[in-house]
């Protein structure tokens, strides 16, 4: 019997080999006949399509009707078989990742699963299910003993008689192990020790049992996921999308799901997660790409600043103030007063025929529901309707479009802009609103305008996205939330880490989030599985998280390096940029607290070797080093990570604190932290090797 550790030297369970190779046979001739499925469709319909152009003038209209439906089913019967092709052929690289056996209460023998990424069947008989079918929930939920899942016909509970996991690469079996608790324990150990990719990958053959059960849940409306650094939320977020694509088939596709990502260098790091587990690529917005939507040829804004690099103490008080749970508040005191602010109706008269003011009040009063143009449009088509009624001589009648423009000459403010100015001036603060540029916003002024906008003109609303995810939902401001409820009026799965916070001027809560998603499901990820157990204790530390609980799989203790100057520092910098090119690492993140100094560094280091620069203008993440800012390093993680600057001057605040284990939690395997002069006070602790 195999010990729990994986064996060198001859093949484990040959039972195990004896099956792979017959997989591995099957997948070989289901692939060949995917190929000629697809080849044959093509010709097909290559020769359709040559057919109806040798004859396009010969050709019945009717037999013409015909062929086009034809061509159009054998499109997407192309379609479905390169599909089916190319799962076929992803699965033939690691077919499968997990055994279980399991007698159900009213089996007489014990069945046989293997789980892998997809399901695959010959005829009738299924060789593989996928990791989300209902079945496949045992492997992560139960150790061997009782056990049960639910099945669409209802519970089925019985006996897990065996449990085995699987490393397969390239179509060999590289270890099998008999799974207990302790051996997922070595396995998940020896999947997180691997160097970093380029992009984020999968995680279904180390799914742990609480991670799963958020994965699998499918209670409706809004679930928020509050996790520490390295916990695997994010990752998470994205199966539990392909849980519900996969559960949901009949009402729910890739189409259907947007995440709303902090920017575009980690939209493009997790973009191969989705496609990963054989479901189509789903839609990536910014809240960049959203102001542009909703603001597109009515006024222009500026980019979001790096908070640490503005100084200007009456933008800080606008942040503040803007971020505030109580601004969306005000705003919506505005809106009800609105329509007597702006809108004074006076008698409207058409030749012989007048209809007064207070009927055209009540009508656009009877529509408050909607944004005042609508209202003021469905207010026209009623005096419209009302003149009709009483024109009993047949007499020429205004049409709809010359009524409402004289309704909207009745508006004191004629648009959203110059709402937006009168609603700071009704508030009695107008220095709260400073355009930067002639017809542009502030960043935080884009959000309440549209939300503005919404109740003047209405606003954008998608009726394609059905399901929306929110990372980093820390950085969002609760106006943001209260317009993105409006353009996405779905669905949501919303993730991210208090902890976390980027904006020092921010002054909401995560219990202000929850309000605003009252009655939401809530669940706290608290064990975190990216960094070594010793970066992961000063982390801890640092950030003064006591919830944290971190992954024992251990590694060198984060090393503290005294300079004696900046030169110093920068030469040590080089030693250590040196030294990561001559080791087996594949990523090496260094960063900096300022995107200004992100740029300074990458400046002087661009010389020494090929250095990426992550900016919020950036698109790709790519392996290698990076030098960025903690903004940007986000959702991020490296192999190592160099943290140049950590000294008493540069991380001193409590907000310092949050940066400073933002920075420290990007690291996988290694830490090293420079300073000169005094250490920041936040690593005057033990757990870390000094060096000088």
């Amino acid at each position: 019997m195999n010990n729990g550790q994986p064996q060198t030297g001859s093949v484990p369970f040959p039972d195990e080999a004896a099956h792979l190779e017959e997989v591995n046979r099957r997948l070989e001739q289901a692939l060949k006949e995917a190929q000629a499925d697809v080849e044959r469709i093509d010709r097909e319909y290559r020769d359709s399509k040559r057919y109806m152009a040798d004859y396009r003038g010969e050709i019945d209209p009717h037999e013409m009707f015909q062929n086009e439906l034809l061509l159009r089913q054998t499109d997407q019967t192309g379609a479905f078989a390169v599909l089916l092709r190319d799962r076929i052929a992803r699965l033939k690289d690691s077919p499968y990742f997990a055994r279980i056996d399991f007698q159900s209460n009213n089996g007489k023998e014990p069945e046989k699963f293997y789980i892998g990424r997809f399901t695959f069947s010959q005829g009738k008989e299924p060789l593989i299910f996928d990791w989300r079918a209902p079945v496949s929930s045992m492997f992560y939920d139960y150790e061997t003993g009782p056990a049960g899942y639910d099945a669409p016909m209802g519970r089925i509970d019985g006996e897990l008689k065996r449990k085995r996991q699987f490393k397969i690469k390239d179509g060999v079996l590289e270890y099998a192990l008999e799974s207990a608790a302790h051996v997922q324990d070595d396995i998940l150990q020896k999947e997180l020790s691997h160097t970093s990719d380029e992009k984020m990958k999968s995680i279904i053959s180390t799914i742990q049992k609480e991670q799963n059960r958020i994965i699998r849940s499918e209670q409706a409306g809004t679930m928020i996921i509050q996790g520490v650094a390295g916990s695997g939320k994010t990752s998470i977020a994205l199966h539990r999308i392909a849980f519900l694509l996969y559960r949901q088939k009949d009402r729910l596709t890739a189409r259907n799901v947007t995440i709303l990502s902090p920017n575009r260098v980690f939209g493009d790091y997790i973009s191969n997660v989705i496609p990963e587990l054989g479901e189509e690529p789903i839609y990536e917005l910014s809240f960049s790409d959203i102001a542009e939507i909703g603001l597109e040829n009515i006024i222009g804004f500026e980019p979001e600043p790096d908070p640490l690099e503005v100084e200007d103490e009456k933008w800080i008080e606008r942040v503040r103030f803007k971020s505030s749970p109580d601004f969306a508040g005000l705003l919506d005191d505005y809106i009800r007063e609105m329509p007597d602010r702006i809108f004074t109706p006076a008698d409207y008269t058409f030749g012989r025929f007048t209809v007064d003011s207070k009927w055209i009040r009540e009508r656009f009063l009877a529509y408050g529901k909607y944004p005042v143009k609508r209202r003021l449009s469905m207010t026209a088509d009623d005096i419209c309707n009302r003149l009709q009624n009483e024109n009993i001589w047949q007499e020429d009648l205004p049409k709809a479009r010359t009524v409402l423009k004289s309704l909207t000459a009745m508006l004191r403010l004629k648009n959203t802009p110059a709402l937006y100015k009168d609603f700071y001036k009704w508030l009695g603060r107008p220095q709260m609103y400073v355009m930067p540029a002639r017809n542009k916003l502030e960043w935080t002024d884009v959000f309440p305008f549209l939300y503005l906008h919404a109740a003047f003109e209405g606003i954008k609303e998608s009726k394609i996205t059905k399901h929306l995810v929110i990372d980093e939902m820390q950085d969002y401001t609760p106006i943001q939330y209260a317009v993105i409820n409006k353009m996405f009026p779905c669905q949501k799965t919303i993730l991210g880490d208090f902890g976390q916070y980027l904006n020092p001027y921010h002054t909401h809560t995560l219990e202000d989030l929850r309000r605003i998603y009252d009655g939401a499901g809530y669940v706290e990820l608290n064990k975190s599985y990216r960094s070594t157990y010793e970066i992961m204790a000063l982390a801890k530390r640092i950030g003064k998280i006591s919830a944290l609980e971190a992954m024992v799989r251990h590694g060198e203790a984060p090393a503290l390096v005294k300079c004696k100057n900046e030169q110093d520092e920068i030469r040590k910098l080089k030693e250590a940029v040196r030294d990561f090119g001559a080791g087996e690492s594949s990523s090496l993140g260094i960063i900096t607290k300022t995107e200004r100094e992100a740029k300074k560094l990458h400046a002087l280091l661009s010389d020494e070797c090929e250095v990426n620069l992550i900016l919020p203008e950036s698109t790709h993440f790519a392996g290698g080093i990076s030098i960025t800012s903690v903004r940007m390093a986000k959702g991020l993680e490296f192999d190592e990570v160099l943290i140049p600057h950590a000294d008493s001057l540069t991380y001193q605040s409590e907000y310092d604190r949050s940066l400073l284990y933002i920075a420290c939690t990007r690291a996988m395997h290694r830490l090293t932290l420079f300073y000169c002069n005094e250490a920041s006070r936040f690593l005057l602790l033990s757990g870390h090797s000094r060096k000088n």
